[in-house]
């Protein structure tokens, strides 16, 4: 690699040369490639980061396009999966960074698989259970994870540090209900909200990857922004000694999850399945789903057609979103009835 590329970086005197060593000498992973996730890769491939494990079980859509920055029209016109038209993206960047790419929803399953040998976790989801999965799994093995949320103008983000500073539970014990949140599909969102909370997030994974280590720590907070008021907050926050996962060392997201077959995905009126752990003939399945489904395409390693009032996307490993219901037995009744189970 050219002495010239990072020469800029290096001249940050925080970072310097050895900083940027030791982020080339780093495993990071990476869940989601849509809106926060987009931003993230590209801020982590162009200050060179070493690995970059891309977790995304998602395709592209139009409606990505406004805020999603790694995709355009032709993958969206495609149907393309979201981790192969990220690293389609980020290849033409270039620089030292290996891309390891997986087309996945991230569980309890495949999580200590898919993050082995990570030295940081970023949150680039929009599902609040796998933030929590995230979170139980940081705190047990002690690898940091930073935290971040956006919808409409603003977001917050929050450096997760075990042993240093609160965990997400500290602040929130537990999800919301159902429905109680606003999310991008309510309330809508902004490209330069997206872009302020993952560069925030960045900027947080750079100096935890590449800061001297003779320097000050940093100092774990909760920050929130508005791009569209111009607010900006800091909060420090101390640990709770009796939060359950961090001061109790207790992990039912990770130990114990609920719905692991199914999994409702926040504001889009979709339901993920799992599949019983074999993959499908999609051909074979096309075949037989022609005479009874509309619409019904093959792109690649995916299959997807019209049933009812419900859009299925069958994926090579199984697993399915079934759009048009945010009802778990529908949307299980819909997979058992067309897919299998």
């Amino acid at each position: 690699m050219s002495d010239r590329r990072f020469d800029r970086q290096v001249r940050f005197a925080p970072l310097g040369e050895r900083g940027q060593q030791a982020l080339e000498g780093s495993r990071v992973l990476l869940v989601g490639c849509g809106a926060l996730g987009g931003v993230l890769a590209q801020a982590l491939v162009r200050a060179g980061v070493g690995e970059l494990v891309l977790v995304d079980r998602d395709v592209v859509e139009e409606t990505n396009l406004p805020r999603q920055v790694l995709f355009d029209a032709a993958h969206a016109a495609r149907g393309e999966l979201k981790v192969v038209a990220a690293c389609e993206t980020l290849a033409r960047v270039g620089g030292p960074t290996r891309l390891e790419p997986h087309a996945q929803h991230l569980d309890a399953d495949n999580l200590e698989e898919l993050a082995e040998g990570c030295d940081l976790v970023l949150d680039g989801t929009d599902n609040l259970g796998t933030r929590y999965l995230v979170n139980d799994w940081c705190v047990e093995q002690g690898v940091p994870w930073i935290y971040g949320g956006v919808v409409g103008s603003g977001g917050l983000v929050l450096p997760v540090l075990p042993g240093r500073g609160p965990c997400l539970r500290c602040l929130f014990d537990a999800p919301p209900p159902t429905g109680t949140l606003a999310t991008c599909d309510t309330a809508g969102v902004l490209l330069p909200a997206v872009g302020a909370v993952a560069s925030l997030q960045a900027g947080l994974a750079l100096r935890l990857l590449g800061g001297a280590p003779d320097a000050a720590p940093l100092v774990p907070a909760l920050y929130e922004l508005d791009v569209w008021t111009g607010e900006v907050r800091r909060l420090v926050l101390s640990r709770l000694e009796e939060c359950a996962c961090c001061g109790k060392r207790e992990f039912p997201w990770l130990h114990a999850p609920l719905g692991r077959r199914a999994t409702i995905l926040c504001g889009r009126n979709t339901v993920q399945v799992r599949g019983n752990g074999s993959s499908p003939d999609l051909d074979r399945l096309g075949e037989r789903l022609a005479g009874v489904a509309r619409d019904l395409r093959r792109a690649g390693p995916i299959l997807r057609f019209r049933v009812d009032e419900h859009v299925v996307t069958v994926f090579h490993d199984g697993r399915a979103l079934i759009e048009g219901t945010d009802d778990v037995d529908r949307a299980l009744a819909v997979y058992d009835r067309y897919v299998g189970s």
